[in-house]
């Protein structure tokens, strides 16, 4: 077995570990919405918005060169 899929298998099953140890529900207040959701929702959500806003602020900065 090549060992990137050894990297990815040990990922995948943090992940999972991580996954099931966070899936208790959290009440989300922002402004004027409030719902509940998972928290490994809101963390990996979180994570994903982050990364969106790191490309495009690289974006722009690589633009303005």
């Amino acid at each position: 077995m090549n060992w990137k899929w050894v990297v990815v298998l040990v990922l995948l099953l943090l992940l999972l570990i991580f996954t099931f140890q966070n899936h208790d529900a959290v009440k989300v207040q922002f402004l004027f919405w409030s719902f509940a959701t998972s928290r490994v929702l809101i963390i990996f959500s979180s994570l994903f918005i982050g990364i969106i806003v790191g490309l495009i602020i690289a974006f722009i900065g690589k633009g303005s060169e």
